[in-house]
């Protein structure tokens, strides 16, 4: 992603007499809403899929780390190329190769098939994701004509997941959770050909030079890390040798990884921008939240498809208030950020959205929507809209122009990576519980075999909400003590990352 500090144009940058420059908007903001649904959509038409395709437990949260580790592992790879082989360019090539990955993916037979289509949804996210953003950055050079658009691009995003909860919940219900992939096709063309109309290339200057090793290094040891703990939910366990060798492996991937960016000229993530104590203190903070709000979106979907027996939309509506909340309180809160700074808010939420969650350990067969989901939907929505709205103030405050457009990034990058290793490490603390409950207890009958498999799922969603609200209190932690930065300038204008709630 680029800054206009960073930006020089082979072909020159729009200026304010360029009457396509709004049309731009819409097509990049289309464009990464596209992103920002696809998460959310398959959420719901995950359990249909799993019934489907004969999914087992220990591998159904590849649907969503899939993607989820493609996009972190390669945005920060992808916002470099997007800047130097052509922003336009690349949000082409990402939108045509995001329709043919959905496509494979509504056309998966099995579940290694749907899991690839996804990873190449990911990846192809990863190049037009930031390319789209650029493409606002440098066609909008007045700042108030920027702000206005960087606040309709957002308007775009915070209401992608409200879209993707009802549209995942209309599909899977009424055409097959297969139409959650073909949808992305026909938006991904009009968008591409709508781009080849309006948008104008622009490429930045300097020296060409891309961090392969870093990127493979990164990518790699993420990976071994999330199959490493789906091999200790299959039956391994977690010092089954199979097991302890992926996560040696992750470990010394990522080992390297440092390693190699310490090092290198042209690093992918130059180290100076995470090892900035407030920076390293919301990177992290954003990647244990991401963790654990993932983890608790994909427990809650089957506890009410499940266990409340809703239908798909039924359970896509329900949803909707934690987007409404998560989108309020960006919107409306603002001036809280002006008048407390952006630490006592992020704290503060961070411990709210901790209390949210660990209200779900309260789990039982007697349990409602009305008193237990939704409670938790407000807290935890309200809590994580405040850090989302004052983490970016932040994280990209007083960065060196230079490095603005791979903070900006980070910023992204560390959300997905914990949205990649929330499901996979909560799953296998699930299937684990439930494992553990069901053999020691036997039942009586085909109908107390069913009252004692739900009951073996209500213990395992129970396991996974303490620990998703271990994780939201360690990122509360986190800020408390890393953070110190006092507050930011209220004018404070950085440029914001791809929300992906």
């Amino acid at each position: 992603m680029s800054t206009p500090a960073r930006t020089a144009g082979k072909v020159p940058d729009a200026d304010a007499s360029d009457p396509r420059r709004w049309m731009a908007l819409i097509v990049a903001s289309v464009a990464t809403l596209m992103v920002v649904l696809d998460v959310s959509i398959v959420n719901i038409a995950l359990p249909q899929a799993q019934s489907d395709l004969a999914m087992g437990d220990a591998n159904r949260q590849w649907m969503i780390t899939a993607y989820a580790l493609a996009f972190g592992g390669l945005l920060l790879l992808g916002g470099r190329i997007a800047d130097f082989a052509g922003r336009k360019r690349i949000l082409t090539i990402g939108l045509l190769g995001f329709a043919a990955a959905s496509m494979l993916g509504g056309l998966a037979p099995n579940p290694g098939t749907l899991f690839t289509a996804r990873a190449l949804q990911g990846a192809f996210a990863a190049l037009l994701a930031p390319a789209a953003l650029s493409l606002i950055t440098v066609a909008f050079t007045d700042p108030k004509e920027r702000a206005k658009a960087f606040g309709i691009f957002g308007a775009f995003q915070g209401g992608g997941g409200a879209v993707g909860l009802l549209l995942g919940g209309v599909l899977t219900e009424y055409a097959g959770w297969r139409w959650c992939m073909y949808i992305n096709v026909p938006i991904a063309l009009t968008v591409a050909l709508a781009a080849r109309r309006f948008v104008r290339e622009s490429r930045a200057a300097g020296d060409r030079h891309y961090d392969l090793p870093g990127t493979l290094l990164v990518t790699g040891g993420l990976v071994a890390l999330v199959y490493g703990f789906t091999q200790a939910a299959d039956g391994g366990g977690w010092t089954a040798p199979a097991t302890v060798i992926l996560l040696a492996a992750a470990v010394l991937l990522l080992t390297a990884f440092v390693l190699v960016e310490r090092r290198t000229t042209h690093p992918l993530l130059p180290l100076r921008v995470v090892m900035e104590r407030n920076r390293a203190g919301v990177f992290l903070a954003n990647l244990l939240i991401g963790a654990g709000m993932f983890g608790m979106n994909l427990f809650m979907t089957y506890f009410l498809q499940v266990n409340l027996h809703y239908t798909p939309l039924q359970a896509g509506i329900a949803f909707l208030p934690f987007s409404a909340g998560i989108i309020a309180t960006t919107t409306l809160g603002p001036p809280l950020v002006t008048r407390f700074g952006p630490k006592p808010l992020m704290v503060a939420g961070t411990a709210l959205a901790t209390a949210g969650l660990l209200w779900l350990p309260r789990l039982d067969t007697a349990s409602t929507y009305t008193l237990e989901v939704l409670p938790t939907q407000i807290l935890v929505s309200a809590g994580v809209g405040l850090f989302f709205l004052a983490g970016p103030n932040v994280a990209l405050f007083d960065v060196d122009p230079r490095d603005a457009g791979v903070a900006s990034a980070a910023l992204t990058t560390s959300q997905q990576i914990g949205a990649a290793l929330g499901p996979a490490l909560l799953n296998t603390l699930y299937l684990a519980a439930v494992t553990g409950y069901l053999t020691s207890r036997t039942p009586d009958g085909d109908e107390a075999s069913r009252a004692l498999q739900l009951q073996g799922f209500l213990h395992g969603y129970r396991i996974a909400f303490i620990v998703a609200g271990a994780l939201l209190a360690a990122a509360a932690l986190a800020l408390t003590v890393l953070v110190k930065t006092p507050k930011a300038p209220a004018d404070t204008q950085p440029t914001a990352p791809v929300p992906t709630h």
